[in-house]
């Protein structure tokens, strides 16, 4: 994993100074810290400027998150020009000269400020961290957090502070998903689990599109085929799985199947092409599998329980089935799981 890019900007000598003795506790990141000529420092590269508005936009756009040892006041005129949207303004944080004091500014959630306010507070003796957030401040959840520690995708954005209010209201939301993601929601109150949205207070956290505020989940495919099935067979039967469903190819996080499979040209030629680290299971581990499945040849010729269904769910993440098995010119079959 790449580590996180941060623009540390100063101002003056003191901020100089403070951020001097703010690197240190960086230590785990890609720092830059910009600066004024002829000020006095310890640090093996200074990124000189001229003007604070020089550098703000290139560190709006290649820095995750931008630190600034300044007065909040001054950082929230410099960076007013530049916001856009949550899902894509990084973090902005500000920190008194101290080191004593800090604020998570801007993007506190999708963008991170909260966590690594976080995270320079616990490593700084005596730092207050100020977070207001007020999902954070009364424990209420935050869906966006779930989505983005989850690797969910999100969408219909605009829908989220109506929920978040919703939630912090103590009123009730509805959330359209499956049994297994719903388990996995740190902190339930006030929610409730629905197999159809009855309202718009309803988050929808399932791979297929809708109106409402979304996290969409990634998508493992199973897949049998007979003997010397084609690259080109298989390319169509899949595209033509995913087409039926509506989902794209980018939401498929990744393949499997049986290990008689393993060395079947067509499918390995697939998961090359696509890039995806395709997993063979073994009989056991798919007749170990608690449930029934469609009925498939592979009973017959195999002994197994199945090869598309079982191979979707070993390799998922959630394991739990969401598209049962189908088949396609009688010799290739796909399900997928969550």
């Amino acid at each position: 994993m790449n580590k996180l890019k941060i623009a540390l900007v100063t101002i003056n000598q003191p901020s100089l100074t403070s951020a001097c003795n703010l690197v240190p506790y960086l230590y785990d990141y890609d720092v830059d810290v910009f600066g004024k000529k002829d000020l006095t420092h310890n640090l093996e590269n200074l990124n000189l400027y001229d003007k604070i508005d020089d550098i703000m936009a290139p560190a709006w756009e290649g820095y995750d998150a931008i630190i600034c040892i300044l007065a909040i006041g001054a950082v929230v005129r410099k960076i007013a020009p530049f916001l856009k949207d949550k899902s894509t303004d990084p973090a902005v944080i500000v920190i008194n000269l101290k080191l004593d004091k800090i604020v998570p500014l801007l993007s506190g959630h999708l963008g991170g400020a909260n966590e690594l306010s976080d995270i320079i507070a616990s490593r700084i003796p005596s730092c207050q961290n100020f977070v207001s957030t007020a999902t954070d401040q009364t424990n209420t959840l935050a869906f966006e957090m779930f989505a983005k520690k989850n690797n969910l995708e999100i969408h219909n954005l605009k829908e989220l502070a109506l929920i978040s209010n919703s939630l912090l209201n103590k009123k009730e939301v509805e959330v359209l998903t499956y049994d297994s993601i719903f388990e996995t929601i740190p902190n339930k109150e006030n929610l409730k689990l629905v197999k159809e949205a009855t309202s718009n207070l309803c988050v929808n956290i399932t791979p297929f599109d809708s109106p409402l505020l979304t996290f969409k989940p990634k998508v493992f495919l199973g897949i049998g085929c007979n003997r010397n099935t084609t690259l080109e067979e298989i390319k169509n039967a899949i595209f033509s799985f995913l087409d039926k469903h509506k989902l794209k190819i980018e939401q498929i996080e990744n393949i499997a199947s049986f290990e008689a499979k393993a060395d079947e040209i067509g499918l390995l030629d697939f998961a090359k092409e696509f890039k995806f680290d395709i997993k063979f299971f073994n009989e056991n581990e798919i007749n170990q599998l608690q449930g029934e499945f469609s009925p498939s040849q592979a009973t017959k010729f195999f002994g197994l329980k199945g090869v598309s269904e079982p191979s979707s769910i070993l390799v998922s993440k959630y394991k739990e089935l969401i598209i049962p098995k189908e088949v396609f010119e009688n010799k290739i079959t796909i399900a997928g799981a969550i």
